[in-house]
């Protein structure tokens, strides 16, 4: 351990390297996760007094929350209407449920805000809490230097025990639990919903394919039909189905809507595989491959900007802006890190990216009309950096409730930053890069950076506060998870009447669990339930955050 002690960089690998070893253990459908782990990891080696410079601590969270705010923003913003508000209620019921079940569970049993704070952390399953808080805790006044750090480990030892036991319990919940409740089967209630949104089979594993694919290209000979236009084959299957060659006496010939088709033609159909056959079946047999038909398809990552296409669904764009996505497929669409079904019901907002394939051509035109196509620029270091300054400055403003002093502190007004600054660059995605992989890399490493240098320094302080509430920690952990989720239920169904898996995504979302939505759709075998993740998991990922300094607020008036 001494070799630890003198050297912070080998300290902090070494707990990042082992932490993520740990989370990789599994139980049933739980794993624990490399956060946790970390946690673990960090607070063990820390009780033998191992400690890192609290200012990387502090950087690394600004970078953290930041960044999730950036991925986020665009949907936050694009979740402001009727249809996300709805579900913004059922993250309304987890904030202020936490809060005020923290809150009396902190007067009831005469706990210090440090103890308080990290309950309500870990059993919202949200580490970005820990570090609101700690910010919180350290601006209160009256304290010594000494007290403060002493509250601020209470919040991550608090916190690993309460995330264990809330990790599980949101787990159990939502995708075991919470559908015996509604009896409901998962996978067949998932499969009703994709078929009433008329997709196809939800059935497909994430690393599994379709043995008959969705999109085709066959060539066909033509024996009937001949006269036939272009644009009149198009139209048998309209949206669906486009001709991307023809052959005739060893000549290509371009399909241009006038081209009438003769005897003997060879062409070449693209489209969705059903509209194909059918359409084939007015032309003629179908052929082999012919030297020079092949036409290559295009394809592109294209992000949602314009506002034309926003708040409507696949189907309604087929309709409204038929010229736009002529000879355009849409074959996956990827919101907030998650992949949505690419069905005719399913609503596009701004920042979603879509994956099209076609001719070259037609997806350049889709692609100007409804948004820009993803380039991997290197990220804009200006943009998040002045980003990042001011979330800072924004996190120094306070507000006065009563006898409560609040602030967002860092962690809150990084937050706002990093949605506004996200959200601008989704508006105009010709400045302000931040490449996906990129901000998700900085996401997770700022993020697990924090976790072990609070963890070190929670490590002396963690085994008494064990000691001391061995059973109040995981019973606060387990109550604070069920008590919102039966409540968001109620609402969701009797109320809001929300489909029951998507609400149960939508359960995971409200405490942004990440284990417990990739466990639902393993269970559910579809991706149906992550439509209701997306929502609420965006909007929480806003309110939470903030809960911890409110709390602190109240607790330490």
């Amino acid at each position: 351990m001494s070799l630890l002690r003198e050297n912070a960089v080998l300290a902090l690998f070494t707990c990042l390297a082992l932490g993520y070893l740990v989370g990789k253990l599994r139980v049933g459908p739980i794993q624990l996760g490399g956060i946790c782990g970390t946690l673990i990891v960090a607070m063990l080696i820390g009780s033998r007094h191992v400690s890192v410079n609290s200012d990387v601590k502090n950087v690394a969270f600004a970078l953290f929350i930041f960044s999730l705010g950036y991925m986020a923003g665009p949907q936050f913003f694009a979740n402001l209407n009727a249809k996300g508000l709805r579900f913004g209620i059922l993250c309304a019921v987890e904030a202020v449920l936490v809060v005020a079940m923290a809150f009396g569970i902190a007067k009831a049993f005469d706990l210090d805000v440090g103890t308080a704070a990290g309950i309500l952390a870990g059993a919202a399953t949200e580490s970005a809490v820990v570090g609101t808080a700690q910010e919180a805790i350290g601006q209160l006044g009256g304290l010594s230097a000494d007290q403060i750090t002493e509250l601020q480990n209470h919040v991550a030892a608090a916190y690993s025990v309460c995330y264990l036991f809330g990790l599980v319990s949101i787990v159990l919940l939502t995708s075991q639990i919470i559908p015996m409740m509604m009896r409901i089967k998962l996978p067949e209630a998932s499969r009703a919903v994709w078929e009433k949104m008329r997709g196809g089979d939800a059935t497909l594993g994430p690393d599994e394919q379709a043995a008959l694919p969705a999109l085709v290209g066959r060539i066909y000979l033509v024996s009937q039909g001949e006269g036939s236009s272009v644009r009149q084959i198009e139209a048998l299957q309209p949206g669906s189905v486009t001709v991307e060659g023809i052959r005739r006496d060893n000549q290509a010939v371009e399909p241009d809507d006038g081209v009438e088709l003769r005897r003997g033609d060879r062409v070449l159909l693209v489209g969705r595989r059903e509209a194909v056959i059918d359409t084939g079946h007015e032309l003629g047999p179908e052929t082999s491959g012919v030297p020079g038909l092949d036409s290559p398809l295009a394809v592109r990552d294209i992000v949602v900007t314009s506002k034309d296409f926003a708040g409507r669904t696949i189907a309604e764009l087929r309709t409204e802006q038929a010229e736009a996505t002529a000879g355009v497929y849409l074959t996956d669409i990827q919101r907030v890190d998650h992949h949505l079904p690419a069905v005719s019901e399913t609503e596009l907002h701004r920042g979603d990216t879509l994956t099209v394939v076609g001719a070259r051509s037609a997806v350049e035109r889709f692609a100007g009309r409804i948004g820009a196509t993803v380039r991997q620029d290197t990220a804009d270091y200006i943009y998040i950096s002045l980003g990042i300054c001011l979330g800072v400055l924004i996190g120094m403003i306070t507000v006065n409730l009563g006898d409560a002093a609040l602030a967002l502190g860092t962690g809150g007004g990084c937050l706002i930053a990093g949605l506004v600054f996200g959200w601008l660059r989704a508006q105009h995605p010709t400045f302000g890069a931040y490449p996906p992989v990129a901000a998700q890399t900085a996401k997770d490493l700022g993020l697990s950076v924090f976790i072990a240098v609070t963890g070190l320094a929670a490590g002396p302080d963690a085994a008494a506060l064990l000691k001391e509430y061995p059973v109040l920690l995981p019973v606060s952990g387990v109550l604070m998870v069920t008590v919102p989720a039966m409540v968001s239920l109620f609402i969701g169904r009797k109320l809001l009447k929300i489909e029951p898996p998507i609400l149960v995504g939508a359960i995971a979302g409200q405490q942004c669990s990440t284990p417990a939505i990739t466990a639902i759709t393993n269970v559910a075998q579809s991706s149906v339930p992550v439509l209701g993740y997306t929502i609420t998991y965006t909007m929480s990922n806003f309110l939470l955050p903030l809960t911890g300094p409110i709390l602190v607020g109240f607790l330490g008036a």
